[in-house]
């Protein structure tokens, strides 16, 4: 669910003292565009909205996520309709939200 090869290489990147700034940053700019996808209805739009999150997600190293936005994309993209689960999108982001939470000071020790 969670790259955390990506989050210990993200967290050397910044250093410490700005991981916490930058993952606060990255978890509401995703859950504001989660709000708005919903209320998105052209398939560009939403196309566009996904692949921002899933560049956030490979970023911070929230691997299921973002492979959820690329199918999402690569099925709205195939289709040239508005079609996609936005509620399983958001329930994945909400697992690997809570993943990542649970987990993160762990796996920064282990590494």
């Amino acid at each position: 669910m969670i790259s955390w090869e990506r989050v210990k290489e993200l967290h050397d990147e910044i250093g410490a003292e700005n991981f916490g700034e930058v993952v606060n940053l990255f978890l509401e700019e995703v859950e504001e565009t989660l709000a708005r996808l919903p209320q998105a209805t052209r398939p560009r739009e939403i196309c566009e909205m996904l692949h921002f999150l899933k560049g956030c997600a490979l970023n911070l190293g929230f691997a299921e996520f973002a492979e959820a936005c690329l199918q999402a994309q690569a099925r709205l993209t195939a289709s040239q309709g508005a079609e996609f689960d936005a509620a399983a999108l958001a329930r994945c982001y909400r697992e690997s939200k809570a993943e990542f939470l649970r987990s993160v000071p762990d796996a920064l020790q282990a590494a």
